[in-house]
């Protein structure tokens, strides 16, 4: 079987191709032959050496993948042989074929292609985490979303919706208009505007009850400043680590001088809360991710959620999708197809 390696850590070139014999699935897992994969910033940073949560190179990285259950391993299990299914894979997913633990493998609804399928479970997992049970999102609040034309970015726009709240959504120029289609009430230009006179000016002064914060650093500072009484700050990543296509030692130096540490005292006087969420820690809490992949499920099938699809590569161009997304050009999720 193929597999794309992250040689070692560097630019995009760094990855290659490789064969390898198919493995055999374990103990209560499925084998999946891999139709489409999904491309996340974690895979970037995994690339780059900044990653923690990464093996060292040579490694195969990919969390997400849609295909067909092709093998199963000992054990009981709710799966056959020819389901379409989609997965959290926890690396391997860049490749022919991956096995999975059971409990993370779901059946993907008949209206949902492999690429879209593949484009679910990272982004819209962890936008429901952040926004249904960390923020605990309600009807008529108003969220700030940082990257909103990203993959995490539009699932935390549609998912707001949902809940009838108003979005406010940084982004590029570019990519504004497809999120005016795709609902956003209000989007900023963080490249030329003050976003934190923008927010103030768009609530009157009183801030946003949420924020999700995928940029780190610095950023998050002005994020908890931005919060009105009672306001979430949900941090989720580390893109501003990230600019060009090589690792910037020098920024990474900065990155982590800039982090705010946040004191209870003042979250106390404040009434402000900060969450934390890596979705790659979540790995043992498999009932509840189990309970939140099957609604989220529901509503693909309901068509009340689409997956926005940015650009497809094929699994041989792995590195020019990952030079795709860490130029930011990407308006929606970013997938390998692997035919």
């Amino acid at each position: 079987m193929r597999e794309i390696v992250i040689t070692r850590h560097g630019a995009p070139e760094v990855m290659e191709e490789r064969e390898r014999p198919t493995p055999d699935p374990g103990p209560g897992e499925v084998r999946i032959r891999v139709r489409a994969a999904g491309v996340n910033f974690a895979d970037l940073l995994a690339r780059l050496g900044l990653y923690p949560d990464a093996p060292p190179p040579p490694v195969v990285v990919g969390y997400e993948v849609s295909g067909y259950v092709d093998a199963i391993g000992p054990g009981p299990t709710r799966h056959e042989v020819g389901r379409h299914v989609l997965a959290l894979t926890r690396f391997g997913g860049y490749a022919d074929y991956v096995c999975v633990p059971a409990d993370f493998v779901w059946g993907v609804p008949p209206n949902l292609s492999h690429n879209e399928a593949a484009a679910i479970p990272v982004n819209y997992l962890t936008a429901v985490v952040a926004l249904y049970r960390m923020a605990n999102l309600k009807a008529n609040e108003t969220v700030l979303v940082h990257g909103a034309g990203g993959g995490v970015g539009i699932a935390a726009l549609q998912l707001s919706r949902l809940r009838r709240s108003t979005v406010i959504g940084t982004a590029s120029a570019f990519k504004h208009n497809a999120l005016r289609s795709l609902g956003i009430d209000h989007v900023i230009d963080y490249r030329s505007a003050d976003v934190e006179a923008e927010v103030a000016r768009i609530t009157g002064g009183r801030g946003v009850d949420v924020v999700l914060d995928p940029l780190g650093g610095d950023h998050l500072a002005k994020s908890y400043r931005m919060l009105a009484p009672l306001g979430r700050l949900v941090i989720y990543g580390s893109q501003d680590l990230v600019v060009g296509l090589e690792r910037n030692d020098e920024r990474v130096e900065a990155f982590l001088q800039k982090r705010p540490f946040f004191d209870p005292m003042d979250l106390m006087n404040s009434n402000k809360g900060v969450f934390g969420l890596n979705l790659g820690h979540l790995w043992k809490e498999r009932r509840y991710l189990a309970s939140a992949m099957e609604a989220l499920l529901t509503d693909f099938a309901g068509g009340r959620l689409k997956p926005v699809i940015a650009k497809t590569f094929p699994l041989a161009r792995a590195a020019d999708a990952h030079a795709f997304l860490q130029d930011r050009a990407n308006i929606g999720k970013v997938v390998l197809t692997i035919s």
